[in-house]
């Protein structure tokens, strides 16, 4: 790795903070929730800590700046041009998409999604009484893509359909035939489109995602967008909604100023203008980090550990392992390193039945750590093997 002048190699300790990954179960080495171990960039805690000098922390309105740092984020790194008046705050992606789901389908509406992939989504379709209709991914010589032919006849019964890009769990960055060719069956079957972005940012060094809305002209696309992802910042709960349909538009600012997702918190507007404007020299170097822990996942994998594969990807900071020769429910494998190792990964039949040989694990921490977890690993899938061994023999 090149030098750097940001600190990704110091193990933080955030047990007692009220941190969801650390303090929620208790775990050993947490490598579940997608958040980093990492400190946050230089300029957005120098930021934060002048505005809370301040001493007065009230209800707070989203200024401009933070509409023009988006716009000048997404301009000059993909070429995606957004416009001030077809831009929404809201206090993240999934209560947005919430909100989306409510006043622009019915109950017992079916919503499209192609697992595997994130979870929450299978939640907030079925939680909002809402039916999913799964486009399961390909997945063939260690490499995923869209089946067409079922993704084409499964709108023909949906009213909605959730896009990850890039793909999580699998890390895919779809390409922009494939995203033309999602904008075409979506038009085909007059279907509105949202393509949750969040991890855009998040590319191995020298590759780029490509937005849904550069990719295609179809005009029924809600594309969300947030920095919280990129640069670690998912507590400030601070994220927009971008579409150049009017109609859509003005549905969903109704439903979510109904919903109350549109308010901000006071710390957010600092974080994200900070974020945009002052780190993106600590970005490139994260992508450096995430990118050779990758490498050494790799390898670990293929001399330590060779019966788990390591599904290739191109972004975000979670990495597929492919644990099908282990012969085990990713369940209760999961289960077993918790229990075992103190290693918590997340089972792979979260993201949808089709995931049930994987794991998916977060590589986004210190490389102390990330060995250590690769260790727990492999000690982990050892001592499995040899309790199925004794069970065979009796």
């Amino acid at each position: 790795m090149k030098s750097t002048k940001h600190d990704f190699k110091s193990v933080i300790n955030r047990k007692n903070t009220s941190s969801l990954k650390w303090d929620l179960f208790g775990d050993d080495v947490p490598m579940w929730v997608a958040d980093m171990d990492f400190k946050v960039a230089p300029a957005i805690q120098k930021a934060i800590k002048k505005r809370a000098d301040h001493p007065v922390y009230g209800y707070t309105i989203v200024c401009d700046e933070l509409f023009d740092a988006y716009i000048d984020w997404w301009d000059r790194r993909y070429d995606f041009r957004m416009s001030r008046e077809d831009m929404l705050y809201s206090m993240g992606v999934m209560p947005s998409i919430s909100s989306m789901i409510r006043c622009l389908t019915q109950e017992n509406d079916n919503i499209l999604i192609q697992s595997p992939v994130y979870h929450v989504f299978f939640y907030v379709i079925r939680d909002n009484n809402r039916n999913v209709l799964e486009n399961e991914l390909i997945y063939e010589n260690g490499a995923y893509s869209i089946d067409f032919d079922d993704l084409d006849e499964k709108l023909s019964k949906s009213k909605m359909m959730m896009l990850c890009n890039p793909q999580n769990p699998v890390g895919k960055i779809w390409s922009k035939d494939d995203l033309a060719k999602i904008g075409e069956l979506c038009r085909k079957h007059d279907v509105v489109l949202i393509s949750d972005e969040i991890h855009c940012d998040l590319t191995d060094p020298g590759v780029k995602y490509n937005p849904f809305e550069t990719s295609s002209d179809y005009d029924k696309v809600i594309t969300c967008l947030s920095p919280s992802k990129s640069f670690n910042i998912a507590g400030f709960q601070s994220s927009i909604v971008h579409t150049k349909d009017d109609v859509l538009f003005e549905k969903i600012k109704t439903q979510m100023h109904v919903d109350n997702s549109d308010s901000c918190n006071v710390f957010a507007t600092t974080a994200v203008v900070a974020a945009y404007r002052n780190s993106q020299d600590w970005l490139e170097e994260l992508r450096e980090t995430l990118y050779d822990n990758k490498q050494i996942v790799r390898d670990y994998l293929e001399n330590e550990l060779p019966i788990i594969k390591l599904v290739e990807c191109d972004a975000t900071y979670l990495l597929w392992l492919d644990c099908s020769l282990l012969n085990t429910s990713s369940k209760v494998l999961s289960e077993f390193l918790r229990q075992n190792q103190g290693l918590f990964l997340s089972a792979g039949s979260d993201f949808g039945e089709c995931g049930d040989n994987f794991l998916r694990m977060n590589i986004a921490c210190p490389r102390e750590l990330l060995i250590e977890g690769l260790s727990r690993l492999k000690r982990g899938v050892i001592a499995l093997n040899n309790i199925n061994q004794l069970s065979k023999n009796f």
